[in-house]
């Protein structure tokens, strides 16, 4: 008989200049670039340098996260401030309307083929799966990574909800410096149109899934000019819009 560890998730409370925004289960770690990629892929910063500090406060039912933005933000944040609840792997709960759900997405620009050909794609994927320490031990997490055009993997987030996991992602790029405009965003999980939402705020040409995705979230890549690329194993896989960034491919309808 196999015995796995099973995956730690603990409530994580995002507070901004005092006011508690939204509650998420995740796991417990990477917390700093939580809440940079949340308060991101959200709305909340346009860039990094837009938060002046963040503390973590461990609390007996959870974690605070603390995060105060600039004056500048603080005055944007407190124009649109709303609250909200999100479980485990659910990206839209407690949004207040149709519209803040479909909010619209940036188009994203044209520009030359961002990935050479389908072997780099298998070698993203790849590389991901080496380095996954979390879900070696759980087999029950998801992952996000960066791929860099001519670099490689960058970085990898590990999280049980996979809304989570991009969030963090997210944030360690911004902290870093790193620019997603150069590569592919990677996931171990299906994708749906939030999470095409966030790759896209990212700035990032390519959005590369294991799982498929939704057809809503094909139309909405489609629409913002997102290479999206789903059923990635190996060197088979589905793209569902935007196939010029991919000299060998061919885009397949949704």
């Amino acid at each position: 008989m196999t015995t796995r560890a099973l995956p730690e998730e603990t409530p994580v409370a995002f507070v901004f200049n005092g006011s508690t925004h939204a509650v998420m289960l995740a796991t417990p770690a990477d917390f700093e670039d939580f809440a940079y990629g949340f308060a991101l892929t959200e709305g909340v910063i346009d860039k990094a340098d837009d938060i002046r500090e963040v503390e973590t406060r461990p609390l007996e039912l959870g974690v605070d996260l603390r995060i105060w933005l600039s004056h500048e933000r603080a005055a944007a944040y407190n124009a649109r401030r709303r609250t909200m609840a999100g479980p485990t792997g659910c990206g839209l709960c407690g949004v207040e309307s149709l519209q803040a759900a479909m909010r619209p997405i940036p188009p994203l620009p044209a520009g030359p083929a961002a990935m050479t050909d389908i072997a780099e794609i298998a070698r993203a994927f790849a590389a991901l799966g080496r380095a996954q320490p979390l879900y070696g031990e759980t087999r029950a997490v998801h992952a996000a990574a960066f791929w860099s055009f001519g670099h490689g993997l960058i970085a990898v987030r590990e999280d049980v909800g996979r809304h989570n996991a991009l969030d963090k992602l997210a944030g360690a790029l911004a902290r870093s410096g790193q620019p997603a405009s150069d590569g592919a965003i990677l996931l171990t999980s299906r994708v749906s149109v939030e999470l095409v939402q966030k790759a896209a705020r990212l700035g990032a040409p390519v959005l590369a899934a294991l799982s498929t995705p939704t057809a809503l979230a094909a139309r909405a890549a489609q629409d913002c000019g997102l290479t999206l690329i789903g059923n990635a194993r190996g060197a088979e896989f589905r793209i569902l819009s935007h196939g010029q960034r991919i000299a060998d491919g061919l885009t397949d309808g949704a």
